[in-house]
Formats: structure tokens, C-alpha cells, sequence
């Protein structure tokens, strides 16, 4: 399980925005600030709605603070694109696929409800500039949201 105080595991993958559909690699990421890497079981569900859309409506604080966002699930990329544009999402959603990034970090959540699986445990990461994780949350109930002033806190005391 990746730790704080750890380099966070690396990847390149698939990045959906409202617009369009390319490709990001976290350590291209690094260097300017912190990164705030959102893991979140499916896009269209509730819960997950509602967190996307709390970290949209946060976006200029973390900006302020240099930070980048980025949610992270299973879900395809065009799903995620559809997803970014129903909620108006203004950062972008990385596209685990294949699952491989969430076994990196540690966030496999076997299955939502009996309906799917894996997918990612609902948790929240921030790491520095050079990538180490200075924070680190998961939940293993898929309908617990993570505390966002403890995630604005942690990307203040990171930036």
C-alpha cells in the first residue's frame, strides 16, 4: 500500500476532459505544485457525482495553491468524457481501464454493490513536486466522501 512519505507510483493513461479525450503521465505532472490524484469508484453514481463536482467547485482554491486535480477511475475514457461534461467538470478524469493504476496505489475495491468490479476504492492522494505523497486517504465504503477541508489543508501544508 503506498504510504506518506513514498514516491507515488507513476503511469500514463488516457485523460478525459469536457473537450477531449488524450493522454497524461503523472510524472509530466510533477514539478509545479502539488498533484491531487481523486480515485472514485464509477462515473454517473451519486456519491461520485457529488465528489467530482465538490472538487470542480474547489478548483480555484487549489489552483491558488499551484495544485493540479485530477480524478482517477476504471470507467473508459469516452464514458469519462461524458461524465466531465454532464457535471461540467473543469479538470481532467484519468482513465484506469485496465485497472492497473489502482492496483499500484493500493485502491482495489473488489466490487460496487455486486454489480461491477474491481473499481477503485474512493480515496484521495496529494503529492509534492517531486512526487512523494504528503497525503494519503481511502475508504473502504464506496459511500463515504473524503473530508475536503483535510484535502485543501494537505495541498496548503504540500504547496
Amino acid at each position: 500500500m503506498v504510504q506518506e512519505g513514498e514516491s507515488a507510483p507513476d503511469f500514463t493513461a488516457p485523460l478525459a476532459t469536457q473537450d477531449d479525450v488524450d493522454e497524461v503521465t503523472l510524472s509530466d505532472e510533477l514539478g509545479d505544485g502539488p498533484v491531487v490524484l481523486a480515485f472514485f469508484p464509477g462515473a454517473f453514481t451519486s456519491v461520485c457525482e457529488e465528489e467530482m463536482c465538490e472538487f470542480r467547485d474547489s478548483l480555484a482554491d487549489f489552483e491558488s495553491l499551484d495544485a493540479s486535480v485530477f480524478g482517477v477511475s476504471v470507467d473508459g475514457p469516452f464514458a469519462q468524457q461524458a461524465f466531465a461534461e454532464a457535471n461540467d467538470l473543469n479538470f481532467g478524469l484519468v482513465s484506469d481501464f485496465g485497472g492497473d493504476i489502482i492496483a499500484d496505489y493500493d485502491v482495489v475495491l473488489e466490487s460496487l454493490a455486486g454489480i461491477y468490479g474491481p473499481v477503485a476504492k474512493r480515496s484521495v492522494f496529494v503529492l509534492d513536486e517531486n512526487g512523494e505523497v504528503t497525503y494519503r486517504w481511502v475508504s473502504d465504503d464506496p459511500g463515504v466522501l473524503p473530508e475536503f477541508d483535510e484535502v485543501r489543508a494537505a495541498v496548503e501544508e504540500t504547496a
